[in-house]
């Protein structure tokens, strides 16, 4: 069996809910085959989601992390291929906090890539019948905080850890106001599912075109 951390929110934003903590908690609940899943919800709050997701990791010993978060707006499961060195902030964290041109690591590199088969990663979800793609910006608030602290902890001191970060979209409860794209939390665990599968037994990335224009 392979050990697998995986990681979502709290609702965050003045949301009552956060779809990453839903569709990571129903993975947790039915893992891929072969997959041992530990699911852990962390805080949405610079530095506190860092020292929670180090203790899991120091907890766990995953082979494999894969940290998830809401993009609310994007349409689709978008796997992160980079993660920047920078916290700043739109709006407050869940304790108030909100850095403006912060690095995540002082000192640390501009950015990392994540340590997955990114492109392989969003093709097993594609296959699994859940829209996918390529994302080159995880953002500047708590959820690039996490990826780019995972990518520094991997780097600096667990070299054998592989780890990455994937979005979700909006769930359809938090949208029924509006006509922002949403994904049903079902559909989302489903495509992590897959996610997971292709970044367990993949360590070499696939050609596909999966670039942006802009």
């Amino acid at each position: 069996m392979i050990r697998v951390l995986l990681t979502g929110f709290e609702p965050f934003g003045g949301d009552t809910v956060n779809p990453s903590w839903q569709a990571v908690s129903a993975v947790a609940a039915l893992p891929p085959d072969g997959l041992d899943v530990t699911a852990v919800r962390l805080s949405c709050v610079f530095g506190t989601a860092l020292d929670e997701l180090r203790a899991a990791v120091e907890r766990v010993d995953p082979a494999l992390v894969i940290c998830v978060g809401q993009a609310g707006g994007r349409p689709d499961l978008t796997v992160e291929r980079v993660a920047v060195n920078l916290d700043d902030a739109r709006i407050p964290d869940n304790e108030g906090g909100q850095p403006l041109d912060q690095p995540v690591v002082p000192g640390g590199p501009a950015a990392y890539f994540a340590t997955l088969p990114v492109k392989a990663c969003v093709l097993a979800a594609r296959s699994a019948g859940v829209p996918a793609s390529v994302s080159y910006s995880a953002g500047t608030f708590v959820c690039n905080h996490v990826f780019y602290g995972l990518a520094h902890l991997i780097a600096t001191e667990r070299p054998r850890l592989r780890g990455g970060f994937v979005h979700l979209p909006y769930a359809p409860d938090q949208v029924t106001q509006g006509g922002a794209p949403s994904m049903p939390v079902d559909l989302a665990a489903e495509g992590l599912r897959a996610v997971l599968t292709a970044a367990a037994s993949c360590t070499d990335d696939i050609a596909m075109a999966g670039g942006t224009l802009h």
